[in-house]
């Protein structure tokens, strides 16, 4: 019997370690394409600059003299005009700035209108641009894919996985908004499907969800925030609940906000609510 007990035990311990050696696997891929994509040419490591349009017109280049004002040297002294008017924004370019949109090139083009689906994207050189909305503010979001922080990205510091940060959550609907506050101190009015109701080490927590495409996501912060965290919480993304109404939070894959990589993003903040009294040691740490 003791002998058949030692292999129960044997085998239950190897399945547990197999089951944690395929998990780590999966996390270092996931971290793989992470990583990816905050080099891409979406991502948050080339954004170089968010330049806020004033109503009326913008002259822009590289002339100091331009109210929007581009790196020297990365394009014309006196490359065009950006025209803000009742939320729509239209951009005049001078032949020699040799700028595109979506590839095409056109002297006078409409760069932002509020029943847009997709953003145009303007470009030149290693540069390109789009119109950030931010509440009542319009600005440049510019980019340069040539950005020394691409190259002097060397990943992220995280928490080992541990499937015990890896737990089912309940989604408790409240069919209603949330107020969220940004880093400029906007605050508006979000999309809300309700609470996400889970269990950490016997302890019931819940946290508010917002909507984003097909998935939910988190911003949270807990006693790692401020320490080996990033200062102003983080965010987790999860699958929408299926038939049975649960889903699975996964905080190992817990990640640092936009703001961590660059200074002009416009990083929403976590609501009181979800802030957590606990240390979630998961996911990546802090950014430097």
């Amino acid at each position: 019997m003791s002998k058949a007990l030692f292999t129960i035990v044997f085998m239950v311990i190897a399945m547990h370690t197999s089951a944690q050696i395929a998990y780590q696997e999966e996390i270092r891929k996931w971290d793989s394409i992470r990583h990816a994509f905050l080099k891409s040419e979406n991502g948050w490591l080339n954004l170089i600059g968010l330049l806020w349009l004033s109503p009326g017109k913008n002259c822009f280049g590289s002339d100091p003299s331009n109210a929007i004002l581009f790196p020297a040297g990365s394009i014309a002294p006196k490359a065009g005009i950006f025209e803000l008017s009742d939320g729509l924004v239209t951009m005049t370019t001078t032949t020699a700035a040799d700028i595109t949109v979506d590839g095409r090139r056109s002297t006078i083009s409409i760069i932002f209108h509020k029943d847009s689906v997709t953003l145009p994207v303007s470009a030149t050189g290693s540069l390109r641009w789009t119109i950030k909305k931010s509440e009542d503010r319009y600005g440049i979001r510019l980019r340069d894919l040539k950005s020394p922080a691409i190259e002097a990205f060397r990943g992220i510091e995280r928490f080992p996985a541990d499937t015990a940060w890896r737990v089912v959550a309940r989604l408790e609907k409240s069919g209603s908004s949330l107020a969220i506050t940004n880093v400029l101190g906007q605050t508006s009015e979000m999309e809300s499907p309700g609470s996400l109701v889970f269990t950490l080490m016997g302890t019931p927590y819940r946290l508010d969800a917002l909507v984003s495409g097909d998935e939910l996501y988190i911003i949270f912060a807990d006693e790692t925030t401020g320490v080996s965290t990033y200062p102003s919480g983080r965010y987790v993304y999860t699958s929408k609940p299926g038939a049975n109404g649960t889903t699975i939070l996964d905080f190992n894959k817990a990640i640092n906000p936009p703001c961590a990589f660059t200074e002009f993003a416009t990083c929403p903040l976590p609501p009181k609510q979800n802030i957590l009294p606990l240390a979630i040691r998961a996911g990546e740490k802090n950014y430097h």
